[in-house]
């Protein structure tokens, strides 16, 4: 059995994965982190409201630059310690060719909470 058919899902198991966009409204410095981070506050609407999410993107990002911007994340994973810091989002990045995380955006600003199909 190759890699691809160990890891194949079925389309009812993607569509548990709950991704949404979300608008950057406070990013910080996490130097207490054990890897780089920046701690976000990202409002994904009045339906899920205010998430906080810490995000090793430090590479290619700094905390100024990203108030304002949206991002995807996954909104229905459980809360997870990050250091001193409960991070409620996994914010979604891709590994770039030379390092660190790029972000995963969409080209075209969407409504905020609105789901990924």
């Amino acid at each position: 059995m190759s890699d691809t058919e160990e890891n194949t899902i079925s389309f009812d198991d993607f569509l548990k994965v709950d991704i949404r966009i979300g608008q950057v409204v406070e990013a910080e410095p996490y130097p207490e982190a054990r890897k780089p981070a920046i701690k976000l506050k990202i409002d994904f609407g009045p339906e899920i409201g205010v998430k906080k999410s810490s995000a090793q993107i430090t590479d290619h990002y700094a905390p100024e630059q990203l108030v304002g911007k949206q991002v995807m994340a996954v909104v229905n994973f459980p809360p997870r310690q990050i250091g001193k810091f409960m991070s409620e989002v996994l914010t979604l990045g891709f590994t770039h060719e030379n390092g660190g995380i790029v972000l995963a955006r969409p080209d075209k600003d969407v409504p905020l909470g609105t789901r990924l199909h």
